[in-house]
């Protein structure tokens, strides 16, 4: 008698927590919708590390790992690109330009609840390193991703990392999506150091998971 209660208490535990998890899966609210653009592609390599690793393999190796983060707190994901391509037609005569407004347009179409750019830095003094985070200056909710964004990887990457995230107008990307959108520049592939942790699977690793730690922080205030 008391395994037969066993195990309808097993059972009846058992079945609410699937009944649970399908209501959660399902929702009340809306699904959470992201965007991970993995920036340059294809004929268009980004900025290439004083170590000669380029930056749009390393975008891309750190949007796929973002992405089974995010996925794994029910957030839907749709990626810009999951393969070393750009979006842009091989006869165009501006490639970058196609490019862009394309990225733009698939942003607009997701109808997503924001997007993140990832991409890496470059600059003319190998000193100078740290990820910084980018958002339209005119958007409070883009400041508000990209504080929370910054705030994690200075914590959970680099704690002697003393860049805020930075409000920008002139940036493509930022100007012409409507929904949040930030670009992450991950560090510095002018610096040595920081040229030499990018390219390692453990250190894009970290980064995913903290800019992860970044957005669920800003959906869960929502």
């Amino acid at each position: 008698m008391a395994v037969v209660l066993l195990f309808g208490a097993w059972y009846l535990s058992k079945e609410g927590a699937i009944l649970a998890g399908n209501m959660k899966s399902v929702g009340v609210e809306k699904q959470k919708v992201v965007v991970l653009d993995s920036g340059h592609g294809g004929s268009d390599p980004g900025k290439v590390g004083v170590n000669k690793i380029l930056e749009k393999d390393i975008n891309l190796s750190i949007a796929k790992k973002l992405k089974v983060y995010l996925e794994s707190e029910g957030i839907k994901i749709i990626m810009i690109r999951e393969e070393d391509k750009g979006l842009y037609e091989e006869g165009s005569s501006n490639k970058k330009a196609q490019d862009m407004k394309n990225r733009c347009k698939l942003i607009e179409e997701s109808e997503a609840d924001l997007t993140v750019s990832i991409h890496q830095n470059s600059y003319h003094e190998e000193y100078v390193k740290g990820a910084q985070v980018f958002y339209f200056s005119q958007s409070q909710d883009g400041k508000e991703l990209a504080e929370y964004i910054q705030e994690a990887l200075v914590k959970g990457v680099d704690p002697s990392n003393k860049r805020m995230a930075k409000g920008n107008d002139s940036y493509y990307l930022l100007k012409n999506t409507k929904k949040p959108t930030v670009i992450v520049e991950c560090g510095f592939l002018s610096n040595w150091e920081e040229a030499q942790l990018l390219a390692l699977d453990d250190y894009q690793d970290k980064l995913a998971w903290n800019i992860h730690l970044g957005i669920m922080k800003y959906i869960n205030k929502k």
